[in-house]
């Protein structure tokens, strides 16, 4: 069920990046609908391009359109109503109103611990600084058809309230009835979000992208969603900012001969039950351990709700990986850079200063990377594919933007001014050293 890898270099082999996931192609009712819609067989890229474009163009109009297409129905309004958000509200039941709250106190708990103030510095030369304004507009796309994700909503959300956005407005594709699901909308009455609309897939990127009748546009584009919304988010980025262009989810678990086996293979599974792209990979000194995980893979399996989708993600991606110890353990995880990584050793913060590339690290067998699914407190929006190696999960900052401040004085152009004007001499550019030797003729 699980492929098993002796060795560092076959290792390495194994977990290569190849390439994105943009490219692989559409299950085959996912063609035929898109034949049938357009007339004529399309890529995925083509697909959003078209929606894309007629959404810019016709607005609403085309929005419904595509909805009624591809999700069998549009609501008669797009935005949701606020009576409809207290509605749902009471249906959820107390338990998940418990749950909300409490997964929102901590998120939002985690999130204030990262602002950053503006500041300005006095010196000889003036006063330099930095100003740090919040966006004014967010987009957040959350899915919400067969398999709603509240978690998303508060993920996203709950950061974009405390760096201060202004407006905050929510796209869920609509159910059969055409509305929204009721925890989304209850998720987005515990966040703090302004407007949610009934839309889902790349109109609704389109629609926030580029404003419509009915639609604001937004300054920034967030949220996970399938490859669709994905390929949107990629092509209208530069018109609107966006997070990421999340594909597949992953975990990566590093153990040793310590490890509670039962506790590796529920972690495993947890992560393979997200569908049948989703990857865990466990990475192991210990023979004993890689022996065993595949017979506690099969015995927990059959447990598991979702164990069919956990198996063929097992089946297609899962991989055990056996090495010779820590150093080249961590060493094929930073080469992997993960999503999530979760160190089952004896003592896991020992690793934590070898750690270069992770979304999020999960220390010890305390710290599931379900915990942080829910309810630890960071963003679980966290780059995948390997984008570790240079982006960050969604946190605070992705909701500011930071303007310069320089206040400089004659000083500055006395001391300052001598290289500016060198500097600008060599790049041809003498109208900027003009700009300063002007000032520096100048009499007192």
């Amino acid at each position: 069920m699980i492929a098993r890898i002796e060795g560092f270099e076959a290792g390495l082999k194994r977990l290569a990046r190849h390439g994105s996931f943009a490219g692989a192609s559409l299950p085959d009712h996912f063609a035929k609908r898109i034949e049938e819609v357009f007339g004529e067989p399309l890529t995925a890229q083509q697909v959003v391009a078209r929606i894309i474009a007629g959404v810019q163009a016709r607005g609403d109009d085309a929005v419904r359109s595509f909805t009624e297409s591809f999700d069998g129905t549009a609501p008669e309004s797009f935005e949701v109503p606020r009576a409809d958000w207290d509605a749902a509200w009471d249906e959820i039941g107390v338990d998940l109103q418990v749950a909300l709250t409490t997964a929102a106190e901590r998120i939002r708990w985690f999130h204030e611990r990262q602002t950053h103030p503006s500041w300005f510095e006095p010196d000889e030369l003036g006063i330099f600084g930095q100003i740090v304004r919040p966006l004014d507009t967010i987009g957040i796309y959350t899915p919400g058809g067969s398999a709603a994700l509240p978690s998303s909503l508060l993920m996203t959300a709950i950061p974009a309230n405390v760096a201060g956005v202004r407006e905050i407005v929510v796209t869920a594709p609509p159910r059969h009835n055409g509305g929204v699901a009721p925890i989304i909308l209850a998720a987005a009455k515990v966040a703090g979000v302004d407007r949610v609309f009934s839309i889902g897939g790349a109109q609704a990127i389109a629609a926030l992208a580029f404003g419509t009748a009915s639609v604001p546009r937004v300054d920034k584009i967030l949220g996970p969603g399938n490859i669709f919304v994905a390929l949107a988010k990629q092509q209208v980025f530069g018109i609107v900012g966006i997070d990421q262009i999340a594909g597949p989810t992953e975990t990566l678990l590093i153990a040793d001969d310590s490890v509670d086996i039962g506790l590796v293979a529920t972690d495993m599974l947890a992560q393979s039950e997200h569908g049948l792209d989703s990857s865990a990979i466990l990475i192991t000194t210990s023979t004993a351990v890689a022996d065993r995980i595949g017979g506690e893979l099969e015995t927990q399996l059959k447990y598991l709700d979702r164990a069919d989708i956990a198996q063929g993600s097992l089946t297609r991606h899962g991989v055990v990986v056996v090495v010779n110890d820590l150093v080249e353990a961590v060493t094929l995880a930073n080469a992997y850079a993960p999503e999530h990584l979760c160190l089952l050793v004896r003592d896991p913060w020992s690793l934590v200063p070898e750690i270069q590339n992770a979304g999020g690290v999960f220390i010890g067998e305390m710290s599931p990377e379900a915990l942080g699914d829910y309810a630890a407190g960071p963003s679980h929006v966290m780059p995948t594919g390997g984008t570790a190696r240079f982006s960050s999960p969604v946190n605070v900052a992705d909701f500011q933007k930071v303007i310069s401040v320089v206040g400089a004085n004659a000083r500055a152009v006395e001391v300052l001014g001598p290289a500016t004007i060198a500097l600008a001499n060599a790049e041809g550019l003498g109208g900027h050293a003009a700009a300063i030797e002007r000032r520096l003729r100048r009499p007192e």
